[in-house]
């Protein structure tokens, strides 16, 4: 039951993004990586975890520039069979599983060493519910015993939900970006 309900999310969300010209996407970006920035929490960051957006996503690019012009250590994830780690990406990109960018880099950080996390998904609740595309990469990563970030979700307006169904396996975020 629950699954057929993600399902039913993510096809409703995904065509509301899908109505946002490329032009709304980066206004929209741009205007929720200022809110981002001006977080304490990312202020006093030494390292920061952000995803390298798809098309569909708020976009990272101009944001992991502005962080590592501030001597802040950027890692990203590397999709390695089941299981994502975090990679400085100080070495470049590639792409990678799924036609994502991912870090060159070959020695994951310490999921211990990352101070905030920019998580991406489909949808959100004000509350910090998330909902993903579906395969759990970053509810297993948020679940590693030694992961104790401060989660950062980040959407567009039309991302926001009033509720979302969940399962015991996911996990909820400190706070939601959005406009």
């Amino acid at each position: 039951m629950i699954l057929s309900d993600k399902r039913t999310v993510r096809r409703a969300v995904r065509a509301e993004i899908a109505k946002l010209s490329a032009e709304e996407r980066s206004a929209l970006s741009s205007q929720i990586f200022s809110k981002i920035a001006s977080l304490e929490q990312i202020k006093q960051a030494s390292v920061v975890a952000l995803f390298v957006a798809l098309p569909d996503e708020p976009q990272t690019a101009d944001f992991i520039e502005q962080l590592s012009l501030q001597n802040k250590r950027v890692v990203t994830p590397r999709i390695e069979g089941e299981v994502m780690n975090f990679y400085d990406i100080s070495e470049g990109v590639e792409v990678g599983a799924f036609g994502i960018m991912e870090p060159l880099a070959t020695t994951p950080i310490d999921p211990a060493e990352i101070d905030v996390m920019v998580v991406p998904g489909v949808a959100f609740t004000r509350h910090g519910a998330r909902l993903g595309r579906g395969k759990g990469f970053y509810d297993k990563y948020l679940s590693l015993s030694d992961f104790r970030a401060y989660t950062i979700g980040v959407c567009y307006p039309c991302q926001i939900v009033e509720e979302l169904p969940s399962e015991e396996h996911d996990k909820m975020l400190d706070t939601i970006v959005s406009i």
